[in-house]
This record gives structure tokens, C-alpha cells and sequence, in this order.
């Protein structure tokens, strides 16, 4: 049967009518938030050194280089201490808003202002992970990524169990509240001239706020279910393709680097994994660089093996099962670089990175898993009283973004 008819307008019905991958989206957006703040903790006794007033890159030289540039960064508009310490803690906050899932669009503006405030003040500071999480932090603003496993998830659900019951909701004043005072700072920052290396940071800040208050205007004001089916279709193909968009990022990323390793010398005689085992900055345990390096075999298997598996990735993805195996052996690759070369950020965001490729059935089994660990937890703090099961125990499966 020629199903060429049904192919066009399922596609379109499909990317209009779900935000797909909630579960891939709600890992990535825990991913990225939580390394970040991981970062961000860990440099907290060093933060003036790397992105503050005391660091060896100062202020004039910051802001020379984003006047040439023209990039984008809230620690510039003020020389002061003060100024900086209350954006770094608030950086922090962002992060863990996101984190948690709660207000997942405002927090994602915010800790995409955060990342890339502190990555453009000071842009020497990092190791390959910062240049992932800056352009991610900037994807995640277009996508639905609280949908599951988020505050804002939880607080819809106990909302739609109260009309379900016939009980009132109480409208929620928290937003409107948000929405009021992110507005007032933005306009100050705009009327008194703060953005003045570029167009687009400040014209998605403003178009996001305008569309935060129409979405709210909506779901208080509206009369009938058309206008909020509309907001509903226009955030759906925003999240898809943000999501197309971070898969696709993913892809070039590892195509690029392994083209580019093949045409290395070092790689291509395979002893290029053997020299930086043997740099200080990257043998935090040199005993295990050692054992591991011992090996010419080993060396030589891990050097093809990387360069194998990152130009192959993108093609795979047209077969599942070669893929999933793929993404174990990426994963796997990661979290060995992460201890053995000291990249543990680095690490986390490719690995982040890597998790949008993710079944939607191992993400749902993993979320019952880690589910029942933390009830398992509270019931051992606080007796063994049964706790209720959650909507995600029964709910339906969704089609992933892979």
C-alpha cells in the first residue's frame, strides 16, 4: 500500500500536536542544570579568581573583548563586587530551579543569562564541557523540558487531580508575581542602555517575557479553548525543533571531532590516547595513567576505537539496537575520561549530551527505579508508612524524541 498520502500529514499532526521526548528533554535539562551547579559550587571559594574583579582576566579586558565581539554578559555592566557576588548567587539559584523543575521556562532564561554571563567574562576558563553547555543552555529556552519529573509536572498533576475531584483551584499569584518582577528589571536594564553589544539576547529575553504574560493572559482570560490550542501548537514545534536542533548538535559534535582525529598523525598510528595520560594537568591519579598506558595493545585499541565510534554515531541512528550499544561504549568512554584525565564536567555535559538519544522506555524504568530508592529512603527515616503511587507509575508510554 503507497502510504506517501499519510506520511506528510502525520508528521505535521505529530509535531504540532505533543512536545515529543519529555522524558529525553527532562534529561538534558537535569543534566545541564545539575552540572553547572556542580561547577559552579565546587569554584565557589575560587569564583573571584576565575570570574570575578580578583581574576588575572579584568574587567577592561572582559569588556574590550565583548565590545569586538559583541557577546553577551551581565557581569560587564558593573566593575563591583557587590554586583558580582549577587549574580553569581543567583546563577546558582537558576540552576537549581532548573534542576528541580520549577517554573521551567523562567528558569531556563535565567540560567541561560547565568552561563553565559560567567563563560563570556572570563572565556578562558574551560575545558571543551563550557562550549556544549553554552550553546544547550541557549536551546533548553525553547523547549518544554519541565513536563516530567519537574515541580511545575507535579504541581499540573495536583491540579488536574483537584478539578477531577470538583474541587476549586486557587489561581496561581507566584507567576504573575515572577512575570512582574523579572519585567520591571528587564526594562531597566533595557532603558538604561546595559545591552548595547547586540540585538539578540535582549530581543529573546523580551520575547519570551511577552509570551510568558499572553500565555497566562490566556489561561485566566480566555472564553474559549481555541487561543490556548494555538499557544499549545506554537510551544510544540518550538520544543521539536529545539530538540532536532540540540539531537543534531549532538551528531556534529562527534562527526567533526573524529574527521578530524583521522587526519591526525598521532591518531592515526594509534598513540594519541597515550600522551595525555602522561601530562600532569590530566593524570589526577597517575598510578591508573600508568596501568593503563602500560598496554601498547590497549592504547592502541582505545585510540581507533574513539575515532570508530564518533564518526559511526551519526550514521547509526537509523538503526536503534547498533545505537544503543554505541551510546553505552560514548558513555562509557566519558565517565573513564572523567576520572582518569580529571574532566568530570566535561564529562557530564557529553554525557548529558548523549542522553537525548535515550530510549523512552529505559528513561521511564529508570525514573520508577530511582522513584522507589527514594521512597525506600523517606520510609526508613520515617517508619514504614506506604506512600501513594505516582500518576508516571501507570501512565501510558510516550514516543521519545529517538
Amino acid at each position: 500500500m503507497n502510504r506517501s498520502p499519510l506520511t506528510l500529514p502525520g508528521a505535521v499532526a505529530r509535531v504540532t500536536e505533543a512536545a515529543l521526548g519529555p522524558y529525553q528533554s527532562a534529561v538534558i535539562r537535569i543534566g545541564f542544570a545539575g552540572t553547572w551547579l556542580m561547577f559552579l559550587l565546587r569554584e565557589f571559594p575560587h569564583r573571584q579568581e576565575l570570574y570575578g574583579p580578583s581574576g588575572p582576566w579584568g574587567w577592561q579586558l572582559a569588556k574590550d573583548l565583548t565590545d569586538d565581539n559583541h557577546a553577551f554578559s551581565a557581569l560587564l555592566w558593573s566593575d563591583g563586587r557587590a554586583w558580582f557576588e549577587c549574580f553569581y548567587l543567583l546563577a546558582i539559584a537558576a540552576s537549581l530551579a532548573l534542576l528541580l523543575g520549577w517554573r521551567s521556562r523562567t528558569a531556563s532564561v535565567l540560567f541561560m543569562v547565568g552561563v553565559l554571563s560567567l563563560q563570556n567574562r572570563s572565556v578562558f576558563m574551560g575545558d571543551g564541557g563550557d562550549n556544549v553547555l553554552h550553546l544547550m543552555a541557549f536551546y533548553l529556552v525553547f523547549t518544554r523540558c519541565g513536563q516530567v519529573w519537574s515541580l511545575d509536572a507535579r504541581r499540573a498533576a495536583r491540579d488536574e487531580a483537584a478539578r477531577a475531584r470538583g474541587e476549586r483551584v486557587p489561581a496561581d499569584r507566584v507567576g504573575p508575581v515572577l512575570w512582574a518582577v523579572l519585567g520591571l528589571a528587564l526594562a531597566t536594564v533595557t532603558f538604561t542602555g546595559r545591552f548595547d553589544n547586540g540585538w539578540l539576547i535582549p530581543a529573546l529575553l523580551w520575547t519570551v517575557w511577552v509570551a510568558l504574560g499572553l500565555w497566562g493572559l490566556v489561561e485566566r482570560r480566555a472564553a474559549s479553548a481555541e487561543p490556548r490550542l494555538l499557544l499549545d501548537v506554537i510551544a510544540n514545534v518550538l520544543h521539536n525543533g529545539a530538540l532536532l536542533v540540540i539531537m543534531a548538535e549532538a551528531c556534529l559534535i562527534y562527526a567533526t571531532a573524529g574527521w578530524y582525529k583521522i587526519q591526525g598523525s598521532r591518531w592515526q598510528d594509534g598513540t594519541a590516547v597515550y600522551y595525555p595520560l602522561h601530562l600532569d594537568y590530566f593524570t589526577p591519579w597517575p598510578g591508573l595513567a600508568d596501568l593503563m598506558s602500560t598496554s601498547g595493545t590497549i592504547m592502541l585499541l582505545v585510540t581507533y576505537g574513539t575515532v570508530m565510534v564518533q564518526v559511526a554515531f551519526p550514521f547509526t541512528l537509523f538503526n536503534r539496537r547498533v545505537k544503543n550499544v554505541l551510546l553505552v561504549l560514548m558513555m562509557t568512554e566519558h565517565a573513564v575520561i572523567a576520572v582518569v584525565l580529571g574532566l568530570p564536567f566535561f564529562s557530564l555535559a557529553m554525557i548529558t549530551a548523549d542522553a537525548v538519544f535515550l530510549p523512552t522506555s529505559f528513561l521511564r524504568r529508570l525514573g520508577r527505579l530511582v522513584t522507589r530508592l527514594c521512597r525506600r529512603a523517606v520510609r526508613r527515616d520515617q517508619g514504614s508508612v506506604p506512600a501513594p503511587r505516582s500518576p508516571e507509575d501507570s501512565a501510558p508510554g510516550r514516543v521519545g524524541a529517538a
